[in-house]
């Protein structure tokens, strides 16, 4: 589904992705972990198409389509979802008409018309009872005064709606107490299907507990450094950091 072939990036003439290597296949969840400032939220951003980052060698294939020059935008029609670390707030727009208005817009760029109301309502209420929401929260404007667990619900609750192939969860765990990270987790857990995938991004493994990886990849320096099973990411809460450095830099 998704293969990165030697990816290099910066941002303000800065390097921040050095030679990135990663495929990942239907049906698959794969975490990424490494300390602050190792190119995490960068790789994420970049496979998103952000337009802050500038690719500057390497590709980006999804279902062998190089994507390196489409848009954010295209790349969302094409089945891309990107959570974001931090939500931003829209006052106005109910939860509802937004996910009704980025629907329709995939659907358009697909050629096909807007979803019938009928069964846009019927699609909601399945996904949002699912994902434990309630109907109320659904007229609420997007992300406005929301806690740290309701903004991460509501995202959750748009990737259901989408139905992306990739999902990538960027600290998706961030700030969340144990009951909003369990629903959180649920939500994903429910949504995984031998025909998407899951790229998660967290700085923890408790998260993993929850939502467990077929593969944890160690990013280090913009480079992944050590890829293994979810053993991998006990061990990194075991030991930290440090023994992957000195092991690389052996």
């Amino acid at each position: 589904m998704l293969k990165i072939n030697n990816l290099h990036a910066s941002i303000d003439d800065k390097a921040i992705l050095k030679g990135i290597n990663l495929e990942v296949k239907p049906g698959e969840v794969h975490a990424i972990m490494g300390p602050n400032g190792s190119g995490k939220s960068t790789l994420a951003s970049v496979i998103a198409g952000k337009e802050d980052y500038e690719v500057t060698e390497g590709s980006i294939l999804l279902d062998d389509e190089d994507i390196e020059e489409l848009a954010a935008e295209e790349r969302a029609h094409k089945g891309v979802f990107l959570s974001f670390q931090y939500p931003v707030e829209i006052p106005g727009v109910s939860v509802t008409n937004f996910i009704k208005t980025a629907i329709n817009s995939t659907r358009k760029a697909k050629g096909l018309e807007d979803m019938p109301a009928k069964e846009m309502l019927k699609l909601i209420r399945e996904k949002s009872e699912l994902l434990e929401i309630d109907r109320k929260f659904l007229s609420r404007s997007l992300n406005e005064g929301f806690s740290g667990g309701e903004k991460k619900r509501n995202e959750i609750f748009q990737m259901a709606m989408l139905e992306p192939k990739l999902a990538i969860l960027d600290e998706t765990d961030s700030g969340l107490d144990i009951d909003a990270l369990r629903i959180v987790s649920n939500g994903v857990n429910k949504l995984k299907s031998k025909d998407n995938a899951v790229i998660v991004i967290t700085h923890y493994q408790r998260l993993l507990d929850y939502i467990v990886p077929d593969f944890v990849h160690v990013l280090l320096n913009g480079k992944i450094v050590k890829s293994g099973g979810k053993e991998l990411a006990h061990e990194l809460e075991a030991k930290g950091y440090d023994w992957i450095k000195e092991e690389v830099n052996a």
